[in-house]
């Protein structure tokens, strides 16, 4: 087992000495931070406002405080999920590097077997992206905490950093899969631009989901983005929600959280915090599968 634990200690080193590499991961969520002070997030708490400005006679000001908490957790929640795919990606990376600069040739030499090698790769890709996801959120209650809102309860901290570690570890393994199929840096920096891109759209960052088609809703619901950034959404929002919509009808509550993404319908039935659990599982271990399979084949021809 101590080699696991050197080859992931010397992927998570080249990670964070790589200054290019590390800014390169949080580019997205500096994007959306950017969107959302500026545009996205003024234009959701406004729309939200208005919204309860419908039930009857209402506190205008505290309305807007609270809905521009509610859009600031709602987007918290997303930049977690954005690092948990970038970061992930970015450290698994070195794969990449090393097949590129022939470093895998010493690796494969040596009597360390594969199966420990990829073990290193997707486990330093999965702590980096666990570790960054938390810093992420400690970050956020820090700022919370200054602007004068309440803080997330110790449970939903807890829950949370339950959904970082599920959500990290599977797109380090699916990271993994896909970085079998990669052997030149520049495509791999080609295939990072591309899904650092998509990942904002895909989990309902930079559009609401229920501002999309039917159609393409039904899409991204097969994609696991959505469901790690759904059940983040609700453990960071549920409280929040509740008070912004005092005095609201529970209806209001339920157009709202699957508007934007909250909560998850597959035609008439809602997708429970089980099943996307389950949807997550079920990616990372068919990735993990599908690259055994690959490396498999790999160190046949090798032969």
């Amino acid at each position: 087992m101590h080699e696991i634990f050197y080859f992931t200690k010397r992927n998570w080193l080249i990670y964070i000495r790589d200054r290019a590499a590390v800014l390169s991961s949080l580019l997205s969520t500096i994007i959306v931070l950017v969107l959302m002070v500026v545009f996205l997030g003024k234009i959701n708490s406004a729309d939200l406002t208005a919204q309860l400005s419908m039930f009857g006679d209402r506190d205008i000001a505290a309305d807007e405080k609270n809905a521009a908490y509610l859009i600031q957790l709602w987007t918290l929640a997303g930049i977690l999920v954005v690092n948990a795919v970038n970061i992930t990606l970015t450290v698994i990376g070195a794969m990449v590097h090393d097949e590129a600069n022939h470093r895998s040739i010493a690796f494969y030499a040596s009597p360390v077997k594969r199966i420990r090698l990829s073990l290193g790769y997707i486990l330093s890709a999965w702590l980096a992206g666990t570790l960054m996801c938390i810093l992420t959120l400690a970050v956020g209650e820090i700022y919370f905490f200054t602007q004068g809102y309440p803080l997330l309860s110790f449970a939903s901290l807890c829950t949370l950093t339950g959904m970082i570690l599920l959500n990290t570890f599977t797109f380090s393994a699916l990271g993994y899969l896909l970085a079998l199929s990669v052997s030149s840096t520049r495509a791999w920096g080609g295939i990072m631009t591309i899904i650092g891109t998509l990942v904002g759209f895909v989990g309902g960052i930079y559009l609401p989901l229920g501002s999309l088609s039917e159609q393409l809703q039904k899409i991204i619901k097969c994609m696991p983005v959505i469901h790690g950034a759904a059940m983040m959404r609700y453990t960071c929002t549920s409280v929040a929600a509740k008070v912004a919509f005092t005095d609201a009808p529970d209806a209001a509550v339920a157009i709202f959280n699957e508007r934007m993404g909250i909560s998850l319908f597959w035609g008439e039935n809602k997708i429970t915090l089980g099943m996307q659990v389950l949807i997550l599982l079920t990616y990372a271990i068919i990735a993990i599968i599908a690259a055994a399979f690959l490396s498999q084949k790999r160190k046949a021809k090798d032969r």
